[in-house]
């Protein structure tokens, strides 16, 4: 490996490694209660090499739900050959599964960093519509939904949150069982908005 390569990889690996601990502080303590010496301290690096990597702490919550909101997206990615019933069932045990692997990425997006400024809630937003195209595409078919279809849907994805967030500090319950409950919400919602789901054998 050339010099220039490893230092790319170390460059990545030092990165990744400062986003993690930075997943960690802001899941736990409110926006303005993490400073960048924390963050520091906690990834044994100077606070310096923070600022080079992400130029302030607003720049270093972007990176953060800017690649937490991304691997939401890659571990939902939905298989266009399922019919939608399965779709969903595939699309909700990745959602749950990176859940349950990035608790501190999942808590820092919808708990620590939500309410922080206009540009994170733009990140986490689009996110979200992303889901919502998602699951009205398996529903419609491509056709453009109704506008109850769509507030369902809508309402719907921030059960799912208020969900897995609960779901972390009370992990009672197993990944399926709780995949279930949330299709069997999302049943009774479409059925009471005269848009049921369409059933397959699972």
């Amino acid at each position: 490996m050339s010099n220039k390569a490893f230092q790319r990889l170390e460059v990545t690996v030092r990165r990744e490694q400062l986003l993690e601990v930075g997943c960690e502080l802001f899941a736990s303590r409110p926006y303005d209660e993490v400073w960048i010496d924390h963050v520091a301290a906690h990834a044994g690096v100077s606070r310096g090499l923070l600022y080079h990597y992400f130029g302030n702490k607003r720049g270093f919550l972007h990176a953060i739900v800017e690649q937490e909101t991304a691997a939401i997206l890659a571990a939902t990615e939905p298989d266009p050959r399922l019919p939608p019933l399965q779709r969903l069932r595939a699309a909700l045990d990745g959602y749950l599964d990176y859940v349950t692997t990035h608790p501190h990425g999942y808590r820092a997006i919808f708990r620590g960093a939500a309410s922080t400024d206009s540009q994170v809630r733009a990140i986490i937003d689009a996110n979200l519509h992303r889901q919502e195209q998602r699951i009205l595409t398996a529903l419609t078919d491509k056709q453009p939904p109704d506008e109850t279809l769509r507030l369902a849907i809508h309402g719907w994805i921030a059960l799912v949150i208020a969900t897995a967030l609960d779901w972390l500090e009370n992990p009672t319950l197993d990944a399926r069982t709780i995949r279930d409950l949330c299709i069997n919400s999302l049943t009774g919602i479409l059925t009471a908005g005269n848009h049921p789901l369409p059933t397959t054998p699972p």
